[in-house]
């Protein structure tokens, strides 16, 4: 699904034309970029014109927000880290 620039999410209304977003995104590269010929933006959480945008498969993760993952995560705030299993 191709993203215009001003592109926003509806429910925050976040910019989605964003290097965090893109594909191509690397924290471990110099430029946080693996497209050679892009010329990164300087904040990488701001939409921007980058030509070679392409969206993240995985760019979004729903949240489960089942009663019982709610009280899991609520258990594991209360109680720090998950319990190792037996």
């Amino acid at each position: 699904m191709p993203l215009s620039r001003i592109s926003g999410c509806l429910a925050c209304c976040a910019e989605l034309h964003v290097c965090r977003m893109c594909g191509f995104f690397d924290a471990r590269k110099a430029e946080s970029c693996r497209e050679e010929r892009a010329d990164p933006p300087q904040d990488k959480q701001r939409a921007n014109f980058c030509e070679y945008f392409q969206l993240r498969p995985d760019a979004y993760q729903a949240k489960d927000d089942t009663p019982a993952n709610q009280a899991r995560d609520e258990l594991e705030k209360l109680f720090g880290s998950k319990p190792a299993s037996r």
